[in-house]
């Protein structure tokens, strides 16, 4: 079947479904393939609890009038969105980079949405497959787009690109992250800059924080390219980051200075779709994050910062950055593995676990294999080859009126700790 004609049959149905357990009436449902599963076996089953249509990629499993049988399942979803891309031509706002993606792209959704009829990236869906079911979500009522790009090797930016077919571009760093991937930090500004490539290929909007000196050498003298931050200043981060845009003062719900660029990329688009001010600093001062990233919460007698989302290099020393200018005591850091650095992971964890030394910090809870095997000699500095040895600490030792930092990469999952606060 020809992508046009599948395009007839999308239309036709009211979703898409990668997932028989996540079933909407009269979707049509995908059959992917994982390392460990198959979505042919499943296509039945999806018929059964209410898909109109099963796209399908092996012939045996072709036992329904309402299978449609392709060469590759999920090569047919992609081009299925960039078809659904060029059919809607709406516009779309594309954001990449090392940290602060999602947050970043929920911000400038909810500025956007004050104003217009948005769809953005669900969640942190921002790979080769998160990408076109985001896309094919957008409708002819979406009045901007907004897709979020995640990468851990080279190209995979630009085939990202090639299906979402950005009008407006905006990269929110370049830190250590996916080092195994990308070769270095090098091959992380290469691999990030793709989204610039694309965009300057085809003649589209770049958004670049002034303040960011990589960036703008990346960019080079490219002529559509929008500056901003000039017109914003943080005024406070204790613990949340108090800014002034032009005469406005806004008040958010963000720990970490680190966030303040992400809010100011969130400003600056607003600013060019013509979202007025007021309404701009409605929306930040509303937004209020979650999902473990760079949450306040409080339990018991202890203050925590939880930002066990994800973590690599940069974004850690950040984190710690942050956590040391705070004006508090009983501070104490949970920092849990950073994972995908390759060949420079001991030299990481090691930088790491020296850098937290050099704060204010009452004690500092090193935890994963990469962290026990760093070297310290300060008595404020514990190290746990695993969660469960953590966990062990805190049940006998318990933590009361402190003022926690945990941060850690998602296989870490620390926000486990919460349950033994």
């Amino acid at each position: 079947m020809t992508i046009e004609k599948l395009y007839d049959t999308f239309l036709k149905c009211n979703s898409i479904s990668t997932d028989t357990r996540k079933i909407n009436s009269d979707c049509l449902f995908f059959a992917l393939k994982g390392d460990n599963f198959n979505g042919n076996k499943f296509a039945l089953e999806a018929l059964k609890r209410g898909a109109q249509f099963v796209v399908i990629d092996e012939e045996k499993y072709n036992e329904h009038s309402n299978c449609i049988l392709v060469d590759n399942v999920l090569e047919t979803l992609q081009g299925l969105a960039r078809h659904h891309r060029q059919a809607l031509n709406t516009p779309i706002i594309a954001l990449t980079g090392s940290n602060g993606k999602t947050t970043t792209k929920e911000l400038i959704n909810a500025v956007l949405s004050t104003t217009f009829k948005t769809s953005a990236t669900k969640g942190n869906l921002n790979n080769h497959i998160g990408v076109p079911l985001t896309i094919l979500e957008f409708t002819k009522d979406t009045e901007i787009g907004i897709v979020e790009m995640g990468a851990n090797h080279q190209k995979e930016i630009e085939f990202l690109t090639n299906i979402a077919l950005p009008d407006y571009g905006l990269i929110t760093n370049f830190g250590k992250a996916h080092l195994e991937g990308f070769v270095g930090i090098e091959g992380v500004i290469k691999g990030k800059s793709e989204l610039y490539d694309h965009l300057k290929t085809h003649n589209k909007i770049v958004f670049v924080n002034y303040d960011d000196v990589k960036q703008i050498e990346q960019i080079g003298n490219y002529e559509k390219t929008i500056m901003f931050g000039s017109n914003m200043s943080m005024t406070s981060a204790q613990p949340f980051i108090n800014l002034k845009f032009n005469s406005t003062n806004i008040k958010t719900h963000l720990t970490g200075a680190y966030n303040y660029n992400n809010i100011a990329a969130a400003i600056a688009i607003g600013t060019y779709f013509k979202v007025d001010d007021d309404s701009i600093s409605k929306a930040i001062t509303n937004y209020i994050p979650s999902n473990n990233r760079s949450q306040i919460i409080e339990k018991n007698s202890n203050k925590i910062i939880l930002d066990a989302y994800n973590a690599n290099p940069t974004s850690m020393i950040a984190a710690l950055n942050n956590f040391g200018s705070l004006n508090d005591s009983g501070k104490v850091a949970i920092l849990g593995d950073m994972f995908e650095l390759g060949e420079t992971a001991a030299i990481e964890h090691q930088s790491i676990s020296d850098y937290s030394q050099k704060f204010d910090i009452e004690h500092i809870y090193l935890v994963g294999e990469h962290f026990f095997k760093t070297k310290n000699n300060s008595n404020r500095v514990s190290s746990f080859k695993s969660f469960e040895d953590l966990k062990h600490k805190l049940l006998n030792s318990p933590l009361k009126h402190k003022y926690l930092l945990i941060k850690g990469s998602r296989g870490m999952a620390l926000e486990r700790v919460l349950d033994y606060l």
